[in-house]
């Protein structure tokens, strides 16, 4: 698949994000907006996986660890046919399948449930360890925020991660740089990231998380054996809607109808 249709699906899940949350009345734009081209280029040019078989033993797992972004990994997982596009317009709502964190037991194609922050990498963690001990050849990737990186937990799976050895693993570093309550930088420095990963004993690719290309040329780097891979991906809160680009107050508020209609034009229009 070429860049410029990676682009286009790209555009097509961002709408998806903004007419969800908006039809929602609550939800979380921003951080769903930083991570759509990401999970584009992984669902589309990385990941084994199979919509007729959500549960197919050896496909690749992803742990969305910041599972308030999920609006986005719905988009992706109804486009990709684990389930009806008509279902996105429920999202939120009371016995939907499409709850505002993943649930892996009513959502097809959600690998973990998630919802209290720094859980998830825990979970991916334990996943890639356990395909070691099958002798699995899936690889596990999780996303995880900037501001879930100050939860001790991250560290302590990120720890856990170099101790197991799991170059299976791949952990994807949102990083808008903004939480809910501001900076990161302000809230809680996470200092040098990339000198700090290093340290742990990762292999650490830096990348611009909005280019196609550099996102999949770091996911199919070429294993280095017995480490895990740490992937800083540079991001914009809001990326595409020029009112939310590096705004924290759209970290989770819903879009009114003027502003849904304003978002739409700037994304480039819709497929529904």
């Amino acid at each position: 698949m070429q860049v410029n249709e990676l682009q286009k699906i790209s555009a097509e899940v961002r709408s998806d994000v903004i007419k969800m949350i908006g039809k929602a009345g609550s939800g979380h734009p921003g951080g769903s907006l930083s991570i759509v081209d990401i999970l584009v280029t992984l669902y589309n040019k990385v990941m084994k996986v199979d919509p007729k078989n959500p549960n197919w033993e050896d496909r690749d797992r992803l742990v969305l660890s910041k599972g308030h972004g999920c609006p986005a990994l719905y988009s992706i997982l109804a486009r990709k046919g684990f389930f009806d596009v008509e279902q996105l317009w429920s999202l939120r709502k009371l016995g939907s399948m499409l709850q505002g964190h993943p649930d892996m037991r009513k959502t097809p194609g959600i690998d973990v449930s998630v919802g209290s922050l720094g859980q998830g990498l825990s979970v991916a963690v334990g996943l890639a360890l356990g395909a070691k001990l099958k002798n699995k050849k899936y690889r596990v990737f999780a996303i995880i925020g900037d501001g879930e990186m100050q939860e001790g937990q991250i560290w302590e799976a990120l720890m856990s991660s170099i101790h197991y050895k799991l170059d299976n693993l791949t952990i994807i570093l949102d990083y808008n740089k903004l939480q809910i309550d501001g900076p990161n930088e302000e809230v809680m420095s996470l200092g040098n990231i990339r000198e700090r990963m290093q340290a742990f004993g990762f292999d650490v690719h830096e990348i611009d998380g909005h280019n196609h290309e550099e996102i999949y040329n770091a996911l199919s780097a070429p294993v280095i054996a017995q480490k895990p891979r740490f992937i800083i991906a540079h991001t914009v809160k809001g990326k595409g809607v020029s009112f939310m680009e590096n705004q924290v107050g759209w970290h989770g508020k819903a879009p009114n109808a003027q502003e849904i209609e304003k978002a739409l034009a700037d994304i480039g229009g819709t497929t529904i």
